[in-house]
């Protein structure tokens, strides 16, 4: 394990904040932007407040780590500021919860949003920690998200059925 408990990139988007804030707030968001590939789909509606949940449908292949195959995960919400901060914890079978925290700070600025992403892994029970699976993505994952989402929200994303 690294003596780092949080990643956190920045990347200036070319768009205003609230048209990036909807993509995160939405689940299949999360799917079109995710560059670890564990993201194969989602299920619920888009938050819009702490305490909300959404579904995501997992494959752990894509990291070839620990063999969990597909599962299922809750995102449950843990900060929320329309269109500044939105935060989130994962809630699965695992116990105690894994508690690590995913999220975005949103800065207006004169050439788009800043747009921050970060990953806090400080508060995890102590048997997580000395299993030594933190962190679960590198840093160069928050980037490459940052580039797929300025992508996405140039672009558009496709939007699933639920």
């Amino acid at each position: 394990m690294t003596d780092v408990e949080r990643f956190e990139v920045s990347r200036t988007i070319p768009a205003d904040a609230a048209a990036i804030f909807s993509v995160l707030c939405d689940p299949q968001g999360h799917v079109a932007i995710d560059s670890s590939g564990m993201l194969q789909d989602a299920t619920g509606e888009p938050v819009g407040a702490v305490g909300d949940t959404f579904v995501v449908h997992m494959d752990r292949e894509s990291l070839n780590d620990f063999p969990l195959g597909r599962y299922d995960v809750t995102v449950l919400i843990d900060a929320f500021d329309q269109d500044r901060e939105i935060a989130w914890m994962v809630r699965g079978a695992i116990e105690p919860p894994l508690d690590h925290v995913y999220g975005y700070r949103l800065e207006p600025g004169d050439d788009g949003t800043v747009v921050t992403s970060y990953y806090d892994w400080s508060k995890i029970a102590p048997q997580w920690r000395e299993a030594d699976i933190f962190p679960i993505l590198p840093e160069s994952a928050l980037r490459a998200t940052l580039g797929i989402l300025d992508r996405t929200v140039r672009r558009g994303y496709p939007r699933g059925e639920d």
